[in-house]
């Protein structure tokens, strides 16, 4: 038996009860909701559109490994792997594909390689900052949000650049 297989099953059951308890028509709250949902997608449609756009031409249009040629003199002067920085890139514009990178670092380098584990660290301590602004502050309609993202990435900045410490002390 799996439990977590049943915990959604669960929720929904206990939600359920719990509107008939409370004397309320779940079904058509629910339906009355979903309707409510669809203005709020079509709000969110093109800011999602727009992000997952740009990162599919920043990972397809071999951008990345020009970046890298870039930043390579300095990442070997500081002694971080390479692998890496492709991950830190990513991160802050999308989860999946800095998963995938890390996955490929899992594959190709190893698991219990140093880089691998500075790319776990570094996957924990980060955020999707651009993806967390373009849904959440598009959702509410907010439009200014320099400061934010300013704020942001400076913290994702933060992150990885402890996370490399960390790493270096630990492994």
């Amino acid at each position: 038996m799996n439990l977590s297989n049943y915990i959604i099953p669960g929720i929904v059951l206990f939600i359920t009860l719990y509107g008939i308890y409370k004397k309320v028509n779940v079904y058509d709250t629910f339906i009355e909701g979903s309707k409510e949902s669809f203005g709020m997608i079509l709000n969110l449609f093109p800011s999602l559109l727009a992000m997952i756009l740009g990162v599919n031409i920043l990972t397809r249009s071999n951008l990345l490994n020009e970046v890298l040629k870039i930043f390579a003199p300095l990442v070997d002067f500081l002694k971080i792997p390479l692998e890496i920085i492709p991950m830190a890139i990513m991160r802050p514009i999308s989860g999946s594909s800095s998963l995938v990178i890390l996955n490929d670092i899992f594959t190709n380098i190893g698991p219990d390689s140093f880089v691998a584990k500075l790319g776990s660290i570094l996957q924990g301590s980060t955020d999707t900052t651009l993806y967390v602004l373009t849904l959440y502050f598009g959702c509410v309609g907010i439009k200014k949000i320099k400061y934010a993202m300013w704020v942001g990435l400076l913290g994702d900045l933060l992150s990885i650049i402890t996370s490399i410490v960390v790493a270096k002390i630990f492994f």
